[in-house]
């Protein structure tokens, strides 16, 4: 068996003030913004679907997924196309950030556990924070984030 790596890359972007980051082996690629086709009676933070290449690709606004106020697209909103591995299946997903970062290195040690506030949130989503010299990077676990009525809503929309 191998040996568990002591760091891994992430790709950190922005939701308003707030950092997140995602593991750089999900990411496909990063596109500028365009407006996604349409889709009627899809939830609120389905923005529709964006062609990819020759895919259709669901997108999703993540900040009202997250209880954010709605994306409001400048020069620097890009649109992350992810893999995301789901329990039988891999869903491609378009996750629109206010801005794209870097790829960066986290050490294993760096990163901690989602903090418990005492009172119940959810924040199962939460893989792990990594304290920064200016806040905090919180890396998303995209599979827990997504339930089960959202990727079979997003699947259907594909």
């Amino acid at each position: 068996m191998a040996p568990t790596p002591l760091e891994a890359q992430f790709v950190t972007f922005s939701l308003g003030e707030e950092i997140f980051a995602v593991p750089v082996e999900v990411v496909r690629e990063i596109l500028d913004y365009a407006e996604a086709f349409k889709i009627p009676n899809g939830p609120d933070y389905l923005l529709g679907l964006r062609d990819v290449r020759g895919q259709g690709v669901p997108t999703i606004d993540l900040r009202l997924k997250l209880g954010m106020t709605k994306t409001e697209p400048t020069p620097h909103t890009r649109v992350l196309v992810l893999d995301v591995p789901m329990e039988n299946r891999l869903l491609t997903l378009g996750l629109v950030a206010d801005r794209v970062f870097e790829v960066t290195p986290f050490r294993r040690d760096q990163i901690e556990t989602a903090p418990d506030i005492g009172v119940r949130w959810r924040s199962d989503y939460i893989a792990g924070v990594v304290r920064r010299e200016n806040g905090f990077v919180v890396i998303i676990d995209l599979a827990r984030l997504l339930s089960r009525e959202d990727t079979s809503a997003l699947q259907s929309a594909a």
